[in-house]
């Protein structure tokens, strides 16, 4: 997958102005292999694709025709899994990239680069909205009340859209369907212009202070607080509370620190901090992996937020039961229905 460029062919040197690839000693080209098979990429975008298309889903579903929007956590979550929904839409276009198929279509890979930022700045950035309603909640439970009422989460939803709406156009914009040396088309930045290389490095910093510096540092403060008010309290769920908060917490971390930091390095690569192929090499990896791991986001966003949570859970289990109750009834009178309509062909009449 390209967002930062991570299966791109890399070096460490300054690429050539009539060039469209890079040199490593000015001679030999510096090639990077796939850190994941083919094959194996491919699958885990389709798997991340169908669990998170039904998980999100049911999330939508849940919100907008059973429980309704009433409450800031409500908007979080359909903005939540709205972001989700919008990188695993961009999943399959990917699928098919990586398998040769759209090796011509300019416009797609500018609609895959657009959705997959996209999606990655407006989840990180509604996790961490979710960490300060959570926070005021609980620890500001009184002084909130006029803050978190459905006007506020409303207009924090536009601005939050706003600030990934500005941080994933320029990619698109700057990313087309390039040829490199071999004559293989790569979605990558078209960086032949000196400005728009400029624009990829600011775009990386952007993405390191939304993940590193704002939404990490944020949402641990958030949950540290948050912890410290449960353990002053004696209800019977505060266990269980304690234990949310800590996946909450280490998924965050899993998830996207490593990839957030991969994409540091990379930057400082790409200042010409260091001169090593064999570096470029394992800097490739680290970015393949962390980036693979990062999309299973999508799939785990929804059992963290939605699902464990007790009025959620209990107001799915209800329409699964009520599902089921209807089918149970159907079924009989469907049989009957059957039976009746054998009796009537049978007769004299």
């Amino acid at each position: 997958m390209k967002q930062t460029g991570s299966t791109e062919r890399m070096t460490t040197m300054e690429m050539s102005t009539n060039s469209s690839y890079y040199y490593y000693d000015e001679t030999e080209p510096c090639y990077t292999e796939p850190a994941l098979n083919l094959t194996v990429m491919v699958a885990i975008f389709y798997l991340v694709f169908a669990l998170g298309l039904l998980g999100n889903s049911t999330i939508l579903w849940m919100l907008l025709k059973i429980m309704r929007i009433k409450t800031m956590t409500d908007v979080c979550l359909l903005n939540l899994a709205i972001s989700d929904l919008i990188t695993v839409f961009s999943l399959p276009l990917w699928a098919l990239y990586n398998k040769g198929h759209l090796s011509e279509a300019n416009a797609m890979c500018k609609l895959m680069v657009s959705t997959y930022q996209l999606g990655f700045y407006s989840s990180i950035l509604f996790v961490t909205l979710m960490s300060i309603d959570r926070y005021l909640a609980i620890v500001h439970a009184v002084a909130s009340l006029g803050a978190r009422n459905l006007r506020y989460a409303i207009m924090a939803s536009l601005i939050m859209w706003t600030i990934s709406f500005c941080a994933a156009f320029p990619g698109a914009l700057f990313h087309n369907m390039i040829k490199d040396t071999e004559n293989n088309t790569q979605c990558d930045w078209d960086i032949r212009e000196g400005s728009v290389k400029t624009w990829k490095l600011f775009l990386n910093f952007s993405q390191n202070t939304v993940g590193l510096f704002i939404s990490l540092p944020v949402t641990i403060y958030c949950y540290i607080r948050i912890l410290l008010v449960l353990r002053r309290t004696k209800n019977s769920k505060r266990g269980r509370a304690i234990k949310l908060i800590f996946a909450i917490v280490v998924v965050f971390v899993v998830f996207w620190v490593p990839y957030n930091v991969a994409v540091f390095l990379k930057t400082l690569q790409d200042l010409e901090i260091w001169d090593s192929c064999e570096s470029s090499r394992r800097l490739n990896t680290t970015l393949s992996v962390t980036e693979t791991i990062a999309l299973a986001h999508c799939c785990i966003n929804p059992v963290i937020y939605a699902f464990v949570g007790e009025k959620f859970r209990k107001s799915l289990a209800r329409e699964f039961s009520k599902w089921l109750l209807c089918a149970k009834i159907y079924k009989p009178a469907s049989t009957y229905s059957k039976t009746s309509e054998n009796e009537t062909s049978n007769t004299p009449l």
